[in-house]
C-alpha cells in the first residue's frame, strides 16, 4: 500500500480532546494518519458537540451518518476506503457488517480504547463489595468485544497489561492485537514548576466516566478528611467534564473540596497543583489524567488500577496504595516532604520519555497496517474464527439492522 491511502474512520462520538483521554487518544492517531498524508474522513452518528475538535480545519472531511440505516452503504460504497478504522468495537458492532459487504477488500481496524469487559467486570466486583477475579471476565460484555476484535484485520490495544490478558486468558492470536499506548512528544523537567511554586491537590477526570465519578465520590466519603486532618490548609480542586448536578452538590469550601467543572487548559492547573489524586476502584486502559500529571511534572497518588500499564519497570512517580488509609498518608507525605516530591517529579521524565516515545510508536504502528494491508487475503486464512463471526453476523446483526430500518420507515 505505498504512497496515498484513503482511511473512513468511524467514531461514536466526535473527537473531545479537552473532555478526555478518549478524545486525546482518537487525535493522536488521526494526526499520525495525516503525517502519512493519508486522506481521512471521519463519520459519526452522534450529535454535534461543542467541545468537539474542528476537524474539517485540519483537512479532514467529515459526515453524519445514521445506524440502522442503509444511507451508509451507498455512503461507504462511493467512498471505497482502503482502510477502515473503528474507535471503539461497539461502533464495529453497528457498522462493521456493512463494511465487510459493500468494502470487502478495505482493512478493517479496531481500536479498543480500553477493554470493556475489564472495566465492566471489575466494576461489577465493586459493586457487589468483593474482589475482581478472573471469572468477572467471562460475561456477554466480554463475548461481544471479543468477537468484535476476531472480526476485524488489527486492534489496537492501549495497555501491556490487556495486551497479556487478550493472549493468556481470552487465546487471542498475537497477529491480530498490537499495542500502542498513548503517542506522547518528550518531556522536559527544566519547563516545570517546583515545589514551592505550587499549592492544592487536583483530581480530574471526565464526569461521564463511570470510574472517575466513583474516585470523586470516594475520595469525598473515605479519603479527603484523613488528608484534612494532617493539612487543615490544603485545598482539593475537582475537575472534569459534563459535571452534573449529583457533581457540583458536592462542593464544599469549608472542607476545602472545590468543584471546579470543566478545565479549559489542563495543563495549567495541572502544573499549578503539587499533587495529583487518582483514586480510581476500577477501570481499564491508561488514565489520560495520570498522563497529564507527568507531562506537567505533578507527583501523583493512584492505585494499582490507576497505574496499571503505566510505568512498565520503572518506579511511579508518586505513590501507589490501595486503602483510604494508606491513600490518605501518602497524599500527605508526597504533599508535605519536598525531597520526595522532587524525586517524584523527575520520574516523570523517563516515563514519558521511555514508555510513550512518539517516534517508536508511530513508526510500528505504520509499518503494521502497511505489513497487513499488503497480505490481507492471506493474513484473513489465518483468522478463520474472525470469518465465522462475520459470517454469522452477517446473518443475523444484518438482519436485525435491516428489520429495525424498515420498522423505523
Amino acid at each position: 500500500m505505498p504512497g496515498q491511502s484513503n482511511i473512513l474512520i468511524i467514531g461514536k462520538v466526535w473527537p473531545e480532546p479537552t473532555s478526555s483521554a478518549a478524545g486525546s487518544r482518537i487525535m493522536q492517531l488521526i494526526e499520525l494518519f495525516q503525517f502519512q498524508d493519508w486522506e481521512i474522513t471521519f463519520a459519526t452518528a452522534a450529535g454535534e458537540s461543542e467541545f468537539a475538535e474542528d476537524l474539517e480545519s485540519m483537512g479532514i472531511r467529515t459526515e453524519h451518518i445514521f445506524i440502522n440505516d442503509s444511507s451508509f452503504d451507498e455512503f461507504i460504497s462511493g467512498l471505497s476506503p482502503d482502510i477502515v478504522f473503528f474507535d471503539r468495537f461497539m461502533t464495529e458492532e453497528q457498522f462493521g457488517w456493512r463494511v465487510s459487504e459493500y468494502c470487502p477488500d478495505a482493512l478493517r481496524i479496531l481500536d479498543t480504547q480500553d477493554l470493556h469487559s475489564l472495566r465492566n467486570g471489575r466494576h461489577q466486583a465493586l459493586k457487589e463489595g468483593r474482589a475482581f477475579t478472573e471469572e468477572d471476565l467471562y460475561s456477554d460484555y466480554a463475548k461481544r468485544e471479543i468477537a468484535s476484535i476476531y472480526r476485524c484485520d488489527l486492534s489496537l490495544i492501549i495497555s501491556e497489561f490487556e495486551m497479556n490478558l487478550l493472549r493468556d486468558v481470552f487465546g487471542v492470536q498475537e497477529n491480530l492485537i498490537h499495542y500502542v499506548p498513548f503517542i506522547l512528544p518528550k518531556a522536559y523537567d527544566s519547563s516545570w514548576t517546583g515545589f514551592e511554586e505550587r499549592e492544592g491537590f487536583i483530581s480530574i477526570g471526565n464526569f461521564l466516566h463511570e470510574p472517575n465519578w466513583d474516585a470523586v465520590l470516594y475520595l469525598k466519603n473515605s479519603i479527603w478528611s484523613m488528608i484534612k486532618s494532617k493539612l487543615p490548609n490544603a485545598e482539593l480542586y475537582v475537575y472534569g467534564a459534563y459535571a452534573s448536578q449529583k457533581v457540583i452538590q458536592l462542593n464544599n469550601p469549608e472542607e476545602g473540596f472545590l468543584v471546579k467543572g470543566r478545565a479549559n487548559e489542563v495543563s495549567q492547573v495541572m502544573s499549578e497543583t503539587r499533587v495529583c489524586l487518582a483514586p480510581l476502584r476500577f477501570g481499564a486502559g491508561l488514565k489520560g489524567k495520570l498522563i497529564d500529571a507527568m507531562q506537567c511534572g505533578t507527583p501523583s497518588v493512584t492505585t494499582s488500577v490507576g497505574a496499571e500499564g503505566m510505568h512498565g519497570d520503572f518506579s511511579w512517580p508518586g505513590m501507589i496504595e490501595d486503602t483510604p488509609e494508606e491513600f490518605a498518608k501518602a497524599a500527605v507525605r508526597l504533599y508535605s516532604e519536598k525531597p520526595d516530591w522532587g524525586r517524584a517529579q523527575k520520574k516523570c521524565v523517563q516515563i514519558i520519555n521511555q514508555r510513550f516515545s512518539r517516534k517508536e510508536i508511530k513508526e510500528g504502528l505504520v509499518l503494521r497496517i502497511l505489513e497487513v494491508k499488503d497480505q490481507l487475503k492471506r493474513h484473513r486464512r489465518k483468522n478463520f474464527i474472525g470469518a465465522m463471526l462475520m459470517h454469522h453476523t452477517n446473518a443475523s446483526t444484518k438482519y436485525m439492522a435491516k428489520w429495525i430500518e424498515a420498522k423505523n420507515k
